[in-house]
């Protein structure tokens, strides 16, 4: 799959990125949701969306929101996976509206990535 991270974080997206790619992914950076935007724009073939919800410039709610109301089909549809530090309980009403599919939080581990991009596998998507 080719996915993009949108995290302000350098260390976050370090650590994910070395997931991502030994788990076979390719993988884009964009430190802040104008640039996940940005890519989403330059790129025809996104296949999942790891977005930070707090990032300085334009947050993750924003992103996830305006990559939702812009983008025509199938780019509209793309799963857009929040990453955050936070407890799950405190933001899935909000992010749900804004277009948020599900949540991964801190720690990161292995486990949970292998277990969230087998799920979003390019075979397993119906877009």
């Amino acid at each position: 799959m080719k996915i993009i991270i949108a995290d302000d974080e350098f260390a976050n997206r370090l650590l994910i990125s070395e997931i991502v790619r030994d788990l076979g992914h390719e993988l884009i950076e964009a430190e802040n949701g104008v640039q996940a935007i940005s890519m989403m724009e330059q790129y025809s073939d996104i296949d999942l969306i790891l977005m930070d919800i707090e990032m300085p410039v334009m947050n993750g709610m924003e992103a996830a929101r305006q990559i939702r109301e812009r983008f025509l089909y199938p780019k509209n549809q793309i799963p857009i996976v929040a990453i955050t530090g936070h407890n799950q309980g405190i933001f899935p009403e909000d992010c749900q509206h804004v277009g948020f599919d599900c949540f991964l939080t801190k720690p990161y581990s292995i486990d949970k990535f292998t277990q969230l991009l087998e799920s979003y596998s390019r075979e397993d998507r119906s877009i």
